[in-house]
């Protein structure tokens, strides 16, 4: 597949919300394809990042940009029904995100690329408060929590949730992996919200989360109490807020 040529192509119908064009594209190139997983790195993702840089550069309104995600959104339920999956690796990932459509169509189509690889794959979208979260981290025990496509104004929640998640304790050997949105443009950002693992995309994610040890639980000597630490807020993250 020639995926810059395809992606152009796909692209006009997409902005201007001709959803059968935007099928026959797709049936074209999945007829030709052995692996679907293919369309969804080269076209799928790419044309999803194209319109979040259109929609946050006033190149295009809420409008095109609302139109353009659900058709992209209700082409990656079709072309996920395509997509080769190997065994089971034995291994869990539970997938949130931000409260946006744009959000929940990045972390959707990596949940979907996640479990083409072999893992139990849990996906939450978005709206989902964090102590909710910390508890179902706690009774699934996945390997990995995957936060997808923050919002600046998401990153304090992002933050406190990874806080309570290690203060709690409730799955100490999970590694918390983020994702998209913000994460993507302000560079170390993730470090400053105390994530173990970043990716900028799902065929990203998948080989960082494989080649992942456990993470170590930090142990404190028997009978200590817990100790709250007023972490100094960093320019990065305060240039998040404003």
């Amino acid at each position: 597949m020639a995926s810059s040529s395809v992606l152009n192509r796909y692209m006009t119908p997409l902005l201007a919300g001709n959803r059968v064009a935007c099928r026959d594209i797709v049936v074209d190139q999945i007829n030709d394809t052995a692996d679907s997983a293919e369309f969804y790195r080269d076209v799928l993702w790419p044309a999803m990042e194209r319109i979040d840089h259109l929609y946050r550069t006033d190149r295009i309104n809420a409008a095109a940009e609302h139109m353009a995600t659900r058709i992209n959104r209700s082409i990656a339920d079709q072309v996920q029904l395509k997509l080769k999956r190997t065994e089971s690796n034995g291994k869990r990932v539970l997938v949130a995100c931000a409260d946006g459509e744009l959000e929940e169509l990045g972390a959707q189509m990596t949940a979907d690329m996640f479990e083409a690889r072999g893992w139990d794959v849990y996906f939450l979208g978005g709206g989902v408060p964090n102590d909710e979260i910390m508890s179902l981290a706690g009774q699934l025990r996945p390997d990995l929590l995957l936060i997808f496509g923050t919002q600046p104004a998401g990153v304090p929640g992002v933050r406190s949730l990874i806080d309570m998640i290690r203060e709690i304790g409730c799955n100490p050997t999970m590694n918390i992996m983020v994702s998209g949105g913000v994460f993507n443009r302000a560079d170390g950002l993730w470090k400053e919200v105390a994530a173990d693992l970043f990716a900028k995309s799902a065929d990203k994610a998948i080989p960082i989360a494989e080649a992942a040890e456990p993470r170590t639980p930090v142990a404190r000597p028997m009978g200590a109490p817990k100790k709250r630490r007023r972490r100094r807020r960093s320019t990065l993250l305060a240039q998040t807020e404003s």
